[in-house]
Parts: C-alpha cells; sequence; structure tokens
C-alpha cells in the first residue's frame, strides 16, 4: 500500500512543530474531528492549549490559506466572534515544519446551538450579516468560487473515474447527476448577474459553537467566493414550513445589518444539490487516506452507492417545490 503524507505526521512531529513556535508542550495530545486536515489539542505548559490545525498537503496553496487567515483577521478586529489563527513574534500566521504547513488557533469551546429557537436564529442572522458584509470589502483571488464545475462536474468525474460504481450503477449514478446539474444551471442562469462574496462556506451547525456570550463561528479552511444564501440554507430543517419559519426569522437579524437578495432562495435547492454531488466526490478523492475508510466503512459499498443514487432522486424531485419567500 502506498504511504499517505499524513503517515510521517506522528505525535511527536506533532509537538515538535508547536514548540518550534516558541511554546512548551506538556505532552498531552487530544486527535479532534476534522478528516480533511489533522487538527489536535496540545497541552501547554502553563498555559491554556493550542489548537493545532496541519493542512492537507498539496491542497491549498500558501497564497490561499493566507488569504483565509487573512479574511479571519478582517472578521476579528470587526469583534465578529470568530477563531482567527495565532499570530508570532514575526506576525506571520502560517508555520512549516518537517514538511507540513500548520496554524495555531486559542482553545474556545461551546455547545451545539439550538436551531429551532427563534432569538438564536436572529442572533446567528445578524452575525452572518456581519460577516458577508466584510466579506464584499473585498475579492479572493486565490481561493475557488463555489460553482457548478468545481461542485458539481468536477467530483461527478471524480467518483465515475473512482472505479467505486458497480456496473450496474453507473448509467443510473450519470442519468441523475446529468438531469440534477442541467436544473442547477438553469437555477444558477436565472438568478443573473450572481453576487459573490467571501462566504464562511461551510456554514453547518457543527461549525457553530455556543456560549453564554453567544454563538462563534469557526473553521473557515472552506471559506470561498459564492452567493450569500449558501451560508443560510444549511442552517435550516425540518419541513418545509418549518423552513420557512426558521429563514424569516434568520432574514430579521440578518437585515439588520446588511442587504439580501430574494431572488438568491431560487439557488437553495440547487447548492443542496452541489453538496450532495460534492460530498460523494470529495469521499471518493479521499479514499487513499487511511482516515477515510477507518471513519466511513460504509461509503465504498454498493448499498451506499444505491442509496445516494436515490437520494439524488429524491431530490430532482425537490427541485420542483415552491421556492421559499421573504416577507
Amino acid at each position: 500500500m502506498t504511504a499517505h503524507p499524513y503517515d510521517a505526521l506522528q505525535p511527536d512531529t506533532v509537538l515538535d512543530a508547536v514548540e518550534s513556535q516558541g511554546y512548551r508542550c506538556s505532552g498531552q495530545l487530544l486527535g479532534l474531528n476534522s478528516y480533511e486536515n489533522r487538527v489536535y489539542q496540545i497541552g501547554i505548559e502553563d498555559a491554556p492549549p493550542l489548537i493545532a490545525k496541519f493542512y492537507r498537503p498539496q491542497r491549498w496553496s500558501d497564497a490561499a490559506i493566507l488569504e483565509e487567515h487573512a479574511f479571519g483577521f478582517e472578521l476579528d478586529d470587526r469583534e465578529i466572534p470568530v477563531v482567527p489563527p495565532l499570530k508570532n513574534a514575526e506576525e506571520k500566521s502560517l508555520f512549516e515544519h518537517a514538511g507540513f504547513r500548520f496554524a495555531l488557533f486559542r482553545r474556545q469551546g461551546g455547545r451545539a446551538p439550538e436551531l429551532d429557537n427563534e432569538e438564536n436564529l436572529r442572533w446567528l442572522g445578524r452575525f452572518l450579516a456581519r460577516i458577508h458584509a466584510v466579506g464584499k470589502i473585498e475579492r479572493y483571488r486565490h481561493r475557488p468560487r463555489l460553482d457548478i464545475e468545481t461542485f458539481g462536474r468536477a467530483p461527478q468525474r471524480i467518483v465515475q473515474e473512482s472505479g467505486m460504481l458497480a456496473e450496474y450503477l453507473k448509467q443510473p449514478y450519470k442519468t441523475i447527476t446529468d438531469l440534477l446539474l442541467q436544473r442547477v444551471e438553469i437555477a444558477f442562469d436565472m438568478v443573473q448577474p450572481l453576487k459573490l462574496l467571501r462566504l464562511h462556506g461551510d456554514c453547518h451547525p457543527g461549525n457553530i459553537l455556543w456560549t453564554e456570550h453567544g454563538p462563534h463561528f469557526v473553521d473557515l479552511d472552506d471559506s470561498r467566493m459564492g452567493p450569500a444564501v449558501q451560508d443560510l440554507w444549511m442552517l435550516l430543517n425540518g419541513e418545509a414550513e418549518e423552513r420557512q419559519i426558521q429563514l424569516g426569522w434568520m432574514l430579521e437579524g440578518y437585515r439588520e445589518f446588511c442587504d439580501f437578495d430574494p431572488t438568491e432562495l431560487m439557488l437553495i435547492e440547487p447548492l443542496r444539490s452541489l453538496r450532495l454531488i460534492h460530498y460523494a466526490g470529495w469521499l471518493a478523492s479521499r479514499w487513499s487516506d487511511p482516515a477515510f475508510p477507518r471513519n466511513f466503512p460504509w461509503f465504498n459499498t454498493p448499498r451506499y452507492w444505491e442509496e445516494h443514487i436515490q437520494t439524488l432522486q429524491e431530490q430532482l424531485a425537490r427541485m420542483d417545490e415552491p421556492t421559499m419567500r421573504v416577507y
């Protein structure tokens, strides 16, 4: 079996990397729930623990990582509750050790958000609006945009070329993904010109932590250019009526700080379609990383792909549901 680059990231390497930035590690090391990168909580002598994120080799350029860091600093400077990386005495935030690039963060805990709470959703809406208001100021030059190619066609090709689809599933997968992507393209064409801004990019409930002071947002690793609604729809759950109510509460808070273009609501189901296709492509593209077969043992099975195709067929029907409204 070919060695994976992360095989060289042993505990001693992690601790030595942190100490290379002037910290004295206590020897405590806890791996955290992250698959794309490797993330650890590191005990520090006579100080609170730190979080060390080791970036997946060859995923981002240095310039793309530093753009993400800069966005985090911009938000933090405006007292928007994100967790930016720490800088060293030379004002650097991206470091390298033993061939691995890494960043350090303060540990900031919290609990999962209660997304059926009216005031919580207004609160999240206000903070997302403030993130987007900053996101509009500049554009990313080195990070990708959320579009049909990167989130749809590219992952579709990855799956088709992965060898994971059984022969009897190849044509059904191609047929349903082609149909979905055609519908997505039509929807995107109807919302032109599409207003793109710097997004959180992966604003699901797991990337929001709640404390007595309210929410804070973590993990800007997937930040990219895209439409504002991408950071909103992933926080909606339940049946259509429930999602409509939740959206209304969130937008009440959002519009206190930022305008929202209601035509973007036409993109909610297309964006959900892209995420479904992208997720399967992401898992297929990472299958050589031992962490993925270990943590997603159900993925490379005919049953998974049968169910995935069924989910995509259901999503195609969902694309015909009435568009959500702004009141």
